[in-house]
């Protein structure tokens, strides 16, 4: 069992006859596995189970303290869940009820005593398979888990601005609404929308259009300091500002912060009148109640944001929802 594509064993021996666990290792080493791990008690074999999570376990079945059943029993009481020892049981006993008994405790082989160099050989070869198979399906699975994680990150983010996009908005709305009606305190929506960006995308072009975006969401960002905040991509050049357990006040001065600061960076819009990019922000409050829904305060952060508009841009409104 030479090859050197094959993955490192690391096989514990649990016997207490010195002279079977001698030739046991012997037998081990001739086949490419230096230094077996070994143990004479169950105790023993228990703990070096602990510090060194063998690949094999040749597990005699009778010990003096422990019978190597209880010992099976309690490794696979202890294994993660990604984890899988291959355990054969050395024996003298030939009952078929006494192999059940093994299996059923946890085994998945066994060698009767006295043991053959070859069969020992021809099962660790068939457990060697396994562990590569269950090495590999691991690797698979936190693989596929990495992905899905991934996956679920790009469902719930908007590709161009890196913020929550409108379906992670609307299922957080959704949530923070039942948090707030629980505990009884307002919520608060600012709807944000950049002053004439379809004349900045006709002017500058679609490249800077997106650049611009991005900065504007990056304010949106910096405005959402708590866990329950939260910026969102709206839709188009829209995008909105979830606000837990805030009042109107708190609200109005967090759509002034984000406006000055989108117009501190002074973006140049020459078919704006105000000559760089601006924003428009309309904000609504709410205690949320079983008589209304989320849908009652984006209409009236919408009504808002229209008010604004109306009323020159570059500016905020306020509405009750």
């Amino acid at each position: 069992m030479s090859g050197s594509s094959h993955i490192e064993l690391k096989v514990l021996v649990v016997e207490d006859s010195k002279v079977v666990l001698k030739g046991l290792c012997n037998y081990l080493e001739r086949m490419g596995i230096a230094d077996p791990l070994t143990a004479e008690t169950g105790m023993a074999a228990l703990e070096l189970y602990e510090r060194e999570r063998p690949d094999i376990i040749l597990l005699d079945a009778l010990l003096p303290d422990i019978d190597g059943f209880e010992i099976a029993r309690r490794i696979r009481a202890k294994e993660h869940p990604d984890e899988w020892t291959a355990i054969i049981f050395l024996t003298s006993m030939t009952k078929d009820e006494d192999l059940v008994h093994g299996i059923t405790a946890g085994g998945d082989d066994y060698l009767m005593k006295p043991i053959s160099q070859v069969v020992l050989q021809a099962k660790i070869s068939a457990m060697r398979r396994l562990v590569e198979m269950q090495r590999k399906l691991v690797e698979t699975t936190h693989k596929l888990d990495a992905a899905n994680r991934e996956l679920q990150r790009l469902s719930t983010t908007d590709g161009l601005t890196g913020i929550a996009n409108r379906r992670m908005f609307d299922e957080l709305l959704s949530r923070e609404w039942r948090r707030c009606l629980r505990a009884g305190k307002p919520l608060a929506l600012v709807m944000v929308d950049v002053d004439f960006f379809k004349q900045y995308n006709d002017t500058y072009g679609h490249q800077a259009g997106d650049a611009c975006l991005q900065a504007v969401a990056k304010q949106l960002a910096r405005s959402a300091p708590r866990a329950s905040d939260v910026a969102a991509r709206y839709g188009g050049e829209e995008f909105a500002l979830i606000l837990g357990d805030t009042e109107m006040d708190g609200a109005v001065w967090v759509a002034n912060y984000i406006r000055q600061n989108v117009a501190a960076l002074d973006l140049p819009h020459k078919r704006s009148p105000f000559k760089h990019v601006t924003v428009s922000c309309g904000v609504a409050t709410i205690l949320p109640s079983d008589k209304a829904s989320p849908q009652t305060l984006i209409q009236a952060a919408d009504h808002a944001l229209y008010q604004a508009k109306e009323r020159g841009r570059d500016r905020v409104a306020g509405a009750a929802g």
